[in-house]
């Protein structure tokens, strides 16, 4: 077998890794959902674009986030295998990349509207220059992480209609909470690999009671954001009585699992509660878009 047979798959992993794809495609999801939500009538030509900016903006802040990173990723076990610490790949060839994909997001997501390129382009800023420093300062960090965290949502209405109102607002409101008991979660069970890199994730600083509170606080505020479509407040932004039920159900099911955490507060709940929130905000925003299209 020769070298470049070996070498192609390693440098697509790498290209994989450095991008964190399958994040980069969750948030496209997001972001996909909110462009349905907000159209009249489907532009395919707008929808590709906005997958493929929205790909390069996510993809562009994930490798900026591990050139900064560098030095603490190779402290901790869950990343000390990425392609920078790992030195499969030089800080150049990243930087390389990151910048790339800035200028091709900001340029594609610009043929939709400007709008939309201004919010890729804050998410990108706020990810980069002050969530990452800020996550080994202090736990405020995951305030700031979760405001890009929660563009996507939002960035496809703003897509679609080219305004940004109490619509995309809501769907902003939504996937906001949703992040503080899905990233307090992972801090949660990655706790002591975080404090290798000193990372401050974790609202009180621990693994206590504290923490858990907060976490079971942020959920139900994310269950009550996710219903209020439903009465009728959000513009265009509408929800049924039957969906809305079946995403009240789903909050109270990502709900059982953080108030689990708070009565056994061990790593493995803490584990099922981040995939159960993963779950969450998937299906929240397919019964959003299916009731959109058989109301």
């Amino acid at each position: 077998m020769s070298k470049s047979s070996v070498a192609a798959p390693s440098v697509i992993s790498d290209f994989k890794e450095i991008t964190k794809m399958r994040l980069a495609l969750s948030v496209v999801f997001s972001s996909v959902a909110g462009y349905l939500l907000g159209i009249d009538q489907v532009d395919y030509k707008t929808l590709i674009l906005l997958a493929l900016g929205g790909y390069f903006m996510v993809g562009a802040s994930n490798a900026f986030n591990q050139i900064i990173e560098k030095d603490l990723d190779a402290l901790m076990n869950r990343t000390k295998n990425r392609p920078i610490p790992a030195g499969r790949m030089s800080v150049n060839t990243a930087f390389i990349i990151a910048s790339v994909f800035t200028l091709l997001g900001i340029i594609i997501l610009y043929n939709i509207n400007k709008q939309t390129a201004m919010f890729g382009a804050i998410s990108i800023f706020l990810y980069t220059c002050v969530y990452t420093p800020l996550k080994t300062k202090t736990p405020l960090a995951v305030f700031v992480g979760a405001i890009p965290g929660a563009i996507p949502f939002m960035l496809g209405w703003v897509a679609a209609t080219d305004d940004f109102g109490i619509e995309p607002g809501t769907l902003f409101a939504l996937q906001f909470f949703w992040q503080f008991p899905h990233f307090w979660a992972i801090g949660w069970f990655l706790f002591e690999d975080y404090k290798k890199g000193g990372f401050f994730m974790l609202p009180t600083g621990k693994q206590d009671k504290g923490t858990a509170v907060q976490t079971i606080m942020y959920t139900i505020w994310t269950l009550l954001v996710s219903i209020i479509p439903v009465f009728g407040f959000t513009g265009r932004l509408e929800l049924s009585i039957f969906s809305a039920v079946i995403v009240f159900a789903l909050g109270i099911w990502m709900l059982y699992y953080a108030i689990r955490l708070f009565k056994i507060m061990t790593e493995k709940a803490a584990r099922q509660l981040m995939l159960v929130s993963v779950s969450y905000i998937s299906l929240v925003q397919i019964v959003y878009v299916i009731d959109k299209f058989i109301r």
